[in-house]
């Protein structure tokens, strides 16, 4: 049977596909057996090495306190980047040059710079010119970067969403009468939303894993960062690092599975039963008292003149 994108495989394409299937495993196979041999001769796979993890101490005093301070820098850079990447998005659709320029300027500089020299510059500003305490401003140069650089990413990100819709969306709100603004607001951004949520998710996962970097450069006490406090305290490289590669994938996963959920969510509300009224549905929604088009009945409404079944 074939498909509308690809033909259906013949017998040689399947006993092909399954015969590189079963190398791939076997070599799968292979490199896990060689990684788990290379760890064990080396002690990486002692118990006494892991041992922290199942007792309360290492997660209270070291992974708990960092994965705070990764989810605070994160929401924190969420919370101000989606709302600024979309108005300067949306500015960069303006008609008007003094609206559109501005904002192309913004998003070209800060989408050109990496997030680290964001957080360096941010920390220096900080430094010199507020009167913020030295043990906050990791906190706010870490947020501050992501929240520029993601900010702008998320501008584009909005600005194609809004492209792709067919110009008829926006031609047929005008054609009623809509202002712009009411054309953005009520018929562009609703329909873009669920075309640009996969690609805005994948940014949100980006400043989770970014905020790492505050940790590495600039001592904010972040989950990686307390790995290698971890390290010290215990010597356990290997484990404490895998632990922190877990959290982060669960933290990574629960967000695209939520994300996931939300966008097959909109998708049903967007569409109709596809139901079709017959007379009495009708009837109940128009009742016979209301004349015009949309009665029923001998009093100016639409009779049933179907043919009895």
């Amino acid at each position: 049977m074939s498909s509308v994108l690809y033909d259906a495989q013949g017998p040689r394409a399947k006993r092909r596909n399954v015969l590189f299937t079963g190398l791939f495993v076997v070599a799968l196979a292979a490199v896990l057996w060689w990684v788990y041999t290379s760890l064990d001769d080396k002690g990486q796979l002692e118990w006494a090495l892991w041992k922290p993890f199942v007792h309360s101490e290492a997660w209270s005093t070291y992974i708990w306190p960092g994965l705070q301070n990764t989810l605070k820098a994160a929401a924190l850079a969420m919370v101000i980047a989606l709302p600024l990447g979309a108005v300067l998005g949306i500015a960069r659709l303006s008609d008007h040059v003094w609206i559109r320029v501005p904002a192309a300027v913004v998003v070209e500089f800060f989408r050109a710079i990496p997030v680290l020299v964001l957080m360096i510059f941010g920390l220096a500003l900080y430094a010199n010119y507020t009167d913020i305490s030295s043990d906050d401003r990791p906190l706010y140069a870490v947020v501050t970067g992501l929240v520029l650089y993601n900010a702008a990413v998320l501008a584009e990100i909005v600005r194609a969403g809004i492209l792709a819709l067919p110009k008829g969306q926006a031609e047929a709100g005008v054609a009623i009468g809509m202002r712009k603004n009411q054309v953005m607001r009520l018929i562009l951004l609703p329909q873009s939303v669920t075309a640009m949520l996969p690609a805005i998710v994948s940014q949100l996962v980006v400043i989770v894993k970014d905020t790492a970097l505050g940790g590495a450069v600039l001592t904010f006490p972040e989950l990686l960062s307390s790995a290698n406090t971890m390290i010290g305290y215990y010597g356990n490289t290997i484990a404490s690092f895998t632990a922190v590669a877990v959290i982060f994938i669960a933290l990574n996963f629960s967000l695209t599975t939520f994300a996931g959920w939300l966008e097959a969510r909109l998708r049903r509300s967007k569409k109709s039963t596809g139901a079709v009224l017959g007379a009495e549905d009708m009837e109940e929604l128009n009742p016979a008292g209301v004349g015009g088009a949309f009665g029923t009945g001998g009093e100016g409404g639409i009779t049933d003149t179907r043919p009895p079944r």
